[in-house]
């Protein structure tokens, strides 16, 4: 079906062919690449690598034989098995490791799989870095172990309880005002190891889970994208146990929904938006999101003194903008919190603490507390165009009509327009531009981005 390459690691469904799927030899040829890069970065007698997975059902068979490449390549192991990919990032530098791993597809549905590579830092690859494991994919420029150096596996199952002790030695967490504040909260895991992580911590918090598809067996109950239509059975839950409110993550537990005690959703956008207000409550600072994030995290910013600023999309660029502002939160809209004073990496558990101790300190309902935040309102559309359109003319063609706006061009076309924002970003594998505005409504939003759909119809004469 599919096989997508990027800096950041190679994504595909399970099965087929091979060069256009994900299969055992392209496991092992990326994680062979990887391997060599890991070896490339400094000479040494000993490299280590964390590797972990979410749930899939296809991450023991993925995950054996990346490991058992890595082993081939004369490098030892640390495995995780069942993990989270914030626990990965945790666990490299605590690991003392040259790198790590992640089997996990992120949102996708369960016939995905994929390899997230990580450097040293327990950081995501920038994108030279990338684009170097990438080419060495592509040749036969590898080099095995002999019989005599391979490297070992050895299990440590540890991680997720090492990685809630490190949130909950984080100086913001309030444990004692959460325990006081005897919460009970639905979790849904959508059957992965979020299910093993999520009630994990709020058990050591205080907090009483009450488990909604927490097996982690991989076969996902619903779309495991956290997003409005996919989480009727979580807005029913809450309702029917009375609970305080309700968390969702996705299946690699890297990004965090909230649902109200009404059932309603808080927003994923507003996930962020709700921790920084916490965060910079506590210590003033900057903030840092991408381009196609809620506007609110800007107002939240500026109420307490300080400065936003927006990154191109994609983790790393946001990492790259916080290191370079000294941001003390930042994240994407998307549900991912980066909080540096743990590490550089979205982390749903950073953020359930976070946003627990923001709730027991307050003493509002979830309600109440969105309530609070400024209101705004996205739109998320796409148009398809033919294979042979130009596509940065036709983006070159916007900015040139909204040239006497507050435009930002780092990736595709932002305009920002004095109430809401439009943001253009072409695909790199399909040909279609993405469309994301932001307004006072959802009216307001949806219309935005008709007209911006129709104006670029009128350009490129289709």
């Amino acid at each position: 079906m599919t096989l997508i390459k990027s800096i950041s690691g190679i994504r595909g469904t399970i099965g087929g062919q091979v060069g256009d799927n994900l299969t055992p030899i392209d496991a092992v040829k990326f994680a062979s690449a990887y391997g060599t890069w890991i070896k490339q970065q400094r000479l040494k007698e000993n490299y280590r690598v964390v590797v972990g997975r979410d749930a899939r059902i296809s991450g023991e068979m993925i995950q054996n034989l990346v490991m058992n490449t890595l082993v081939g390549l004369g490098i030892h192991v640390i495995d995780l098995g069942l993990s989270t990919t914030p626990t990965v990032e945790v666990a490299v530098p605590m690991e003392h490791a040259d790198g790590g791993i992640i089997l996990t597809a992120s949102h996708n549905p369960k016939q995905w799989n994929a390899l997230k590579l990580l450097d040293a830092k327990g950081e995501f690859l920038n994108g030279e870095e990338g684009a170097k494991i990438l080419k060495l994919a592509e040749g036969t420029d590898m080099s095995f172990a002999d019989v005599d150096s391979l490297g070992e596996i050895s299990v440590n199952d540890a991680y997720i309880d090492m990685h809630i002790d490190e949130v909950l030695a984080m100086d913001l967490v309030n444990k004692e005002a959460i325990e006081k504040a005897n919460f009970k909260v639905v979790v849904d895991g959508v059957n992965s190891t979020g299910g093993i992580a999520i009630p994990l911590l709020l058990e050591r918090l205080g907090v009483h889970p009450i488990k909604l598809y927490c097996e982690p067996n991989g076969h996902f109950p619903h779309n495991p994208e956290p997003l409005k239509e996919h989480l009727t059975d979580l807005s029913e839950e809450v309702v029917k146990e009375g609970a305080d409110f309700g968390i969702v993550v996705d299946p690699d537990v890297d990004r965090l929904a909230f649902m109200d005690e009404n059932g309603e959703m808080f927003g994923e956008e507003y996930t962020l938006v709700a921790c920084a207000d916490y965060v910079l409550s506590k210590t003033p600072g900057n903030t840092v999101s991408n381009m196609s994030s809620t506007r609110a995290l800007r107002d939240i910013t500026e109420k307490h003194g300080g400065t936003y600023e927006a990154s191109a999309v994609g983790e790393v660029n946001v990492v790259n903008l916080m290191k370079k502002n000294n941001a003390v939160i930042g994240g994407e809209g998307n549900g991912g919190i980066i909080y540096p004073e743990l590490h550089y990496g979205r982390d749903a558990l950073v953020g359930v603490a976070l946003f627990l101790s923001l709730l027991a300190e307050g003493n509002s309902s979830v309600s109440e507390l969105r309530a609070s935040y400024p209101n705004y309102f996205m739109s998320k559309k796409k148009i398809q165009l033919t294979p042979d359109l130009d596509v940065d003319g036709l983006l070159k063609t916007m900015e040139n009509k909204y040239a006497n706006e507050n435009l930002t061009t780092i990736d595709g076309v932002k305009i920002d327009f004095a109430n809401s924002w439009v943001h253009l970003r072409k695909s790199n594998t399909e040909p279609i531009i993405r469309i994301y505005t932001e307004a006072p409504t959802q009216k307001e939003a949806d219309d935005l981005a008709d007209r911006i759909i129709s104006e670029i119809k009128v350009i490129a004469n289709i």
